[in-house]
């Protein structure tokens, strides 16, 4: 990836609706080179997808809850039918496997408390688990899908 590459990528975790006529006058390209570049960065799967980002409150989903998972079987199978569980749960967000005291981190949105603990027994029903913590968000200090990227590399002196 070029220093192109990198201010299209950049304008794009900032606002994708922006336009493909927008992208090439501030980056210096005409709209089809453009288009193609942006076109190269999906197929190549730097780009994975472009989405509208939603308030959570807005929708009723505004609690978040991270739950830390132990299990005491590591083995191919209940990976697989723990992957396969939780995937399923529309409340699941996003699912880490950690390294450390913790196997799996999730992150969950529900709309309270009630909701919570519906979503809790259902998960504790899956399949075995040593242990199950969930530690609640008071408050978002920093929220933001815009991974850093990095500097262009220099060009060659002449």
């Amino acid at each position: 990836m070029d220093a192109t590459d990198l201010k299209i990528l950049a304008m794009l975790q900032e606002d994708s609706s922006v336009s493909v006529s927008e992208i090439a006058d501030r980056v210096g390209l005409s709209q089809t080179p453009c288009w193609r570049r942006i076109q190269r960065l999906e197929a190549s799967g730097v780009i994975r997808k472009r989405v509208a980002l939603l308030n959570p409150s807005a929708i009723g989903v505004g609690l978040t809850v991270f739950v830390e998972i132990e299990t005491g079987d590591h083995s191919q199978g209940w990976l697989e039918r723990f992957t396969a569980s939780v995937v399923s749960l529309p409340e699941v967000m996003e699912v880490h496997r950690m390294a450390g005291d913790v196997d799996y981190l999730l992150r969950v949105a529900v709309p309270d408390m009630a909701a919570f603990d519906d979503f809790y027994r259902r998960l504790v029903a899956l399949l075995p688990m040593k242990n199950v913590t969930s530690r609640f968000a008071m408050e978002l200090v920093k929220g933001t899908t815009a991974y850093p990227l990095p500097a262009p590399a220099p060009r060659g002196r002449r």
